[in-house]
């Protein structure tokens, strides 16, 4: 691999790792990185999602003080996460890579479009009255949370902006928390996700030790110091980079 594609990898690892914990739209930095380096869509996809575990390891670290009073709530999340994440991986593995290689294209759009919505989702689930919402986890918001661990476990994306509009639609809790529980969720899908692409698929992993090492260290800077970082500049920053590989896909 060449010296500066290796750098490459590992600041868009770091980028990716901060934004995940923070917002939850990484992989909208690191896999269009690659794929502008030249790897194929889905060996980008396998090798960034197994590469960003740790980094979603340590953004669910860093937000361990806003999970305290949630096991009952993560414990009937998780397991739907865990689910969605299985068939999503396998769908990925099992359908033709040409039709991944073509809906691609579909799935970083819409990505694109969450993280310019996303300001706006925010607010209006700040503005909601509490009392409208629930304290426990239903039904609905399980399966939802499952068909989101579908897409998470076939692409991942912009999942983080998913589980935070589900979570804070249904939920009655400070969006801090709420955020923390979506980082739980998020290592969930992507560490099931990485145990079926390791047992079944190509992965590269020099990619993978760049991305795991830069997304690392990238959680718990977002963990830490994230939550001050101008969100507009983290967002053009996102947009800018999934517009190149929509250009280059396309």
């Amino acid at each position: 691999m060449p010296f500066w594609d290796a750098i490459a990898i590992f600041a868009a690892g770091v980028g990716a790792g901060t934004i995940n914990a923070v917002v939850g739209s990484g992989s909208l930095i690191t896999f269009p990185t690659l794929v502008a380096l030249g790897y194929p869509p889905l060996v980008a996809n396998v090798s960034n999602n197994i590469g960003l575990v740790p980094g979603s390891l340590s953004g669910a670290y860093g937000y361990r003080r806003e999970l305290s009073g949630q096991q009952t709530r993560l414990r009937r999340l998780v397991p739907a996460s865990f689910l969605g994440s299985l068939i999503g991986s396998i769908l990925l593995l099992s359908l033709p890579s040409d039709l991944f290689d073509s809906v691609v294209v579909v799935l970083v759009a819409v990505a694109l479009v969450l993280v310019i919505v996303q300001p706006w989702i925010a607010r209006r689930l700040a503005a909601r009255p509490g009392d409208h919402r629930r304290a426990s986890v239903t039904p609905v918001l399980a399966t939802l949370v499952c068909l989101a661990g579908v897409y998470g476990g076939y692409f991942g994306a912009a999942q983080g902006i998913i589980l935070m509009a589900l979570l804070g639609i249904f939920l009655d809790d400070h969006l801090q928390r709420l955020n923390a529980c979506k980082n739980v969720l998020a290592l969930t899908v992507n560490a099931v996700a990485s145990v079926v692409f390791i047992l079944s698929t190509e992965v590269d992993w020099g990619v993978v030790a760049l991305i795991a090492a830069g997304s690392t260290i990238g959680g718990q800077f977002g963990a830490g110091v994230g939550r001050r970082l101008d969100p507009r500049l983290l967002r053009a920053v996102i947009v800018t980079v999934g517009l190149v590989a929509l250009i280059r896909l396309w």
